[in-house]
């Protein structure tokens, strides 16, 4: 069963594409451009990501705690705070139930949308 919206997000943000889930269960919405792609997220049973690398990535936590480990250094996150990952560097995260942030990645394909059926 799929979650449901916390209505965190205004209407505008949640008729965008949701996104192809990387986590299950993650509800995303994709703004995507031609140079990077953003995911507006909720987690309401919160996600454990291994350790892996991809290009540069920029967030904020909007409600909830992650606890990221960027280059080796681990900080705990809550609302208002931002983290910013060069390209290349090996970062992991556990995010609390539900956490909700905005992520934005310098790899416009890192996410696709969900296709319609």
């Amino acid at each position: 069963m799929n979650p449901e919206p916390s209505g965190l997000f205004p209407e505008f943000i949640r008729s965008l594409p949701m996104v192809e889930r990387p986590v299950v269960p993650l509800l995303g919405w994709l703004l995507q451009a031609t140079e990077a792609v953003a995911m507006f997220y909720e987690l309401p049973e919160g996600a454990d990501l291994a350790e892996h690398v991809h290009g540069a990535q920029w967030g904020v936590v909007l409600r909830g705690v992650v606890d990221f480990t960027i280059g080796g250094e681990t900080r705990t996150l809550g609302p208002g705070d931002t983290y910013s990952i060069p390209a290349g560097v090996p970062h992991s995260a556990f995010m609390h139930p539900g956490t909700a942030g905005i992520d934005v990645f310098a790899d416009a394909d890192r996410y696709s949308a969900v296709k319609d059926a």
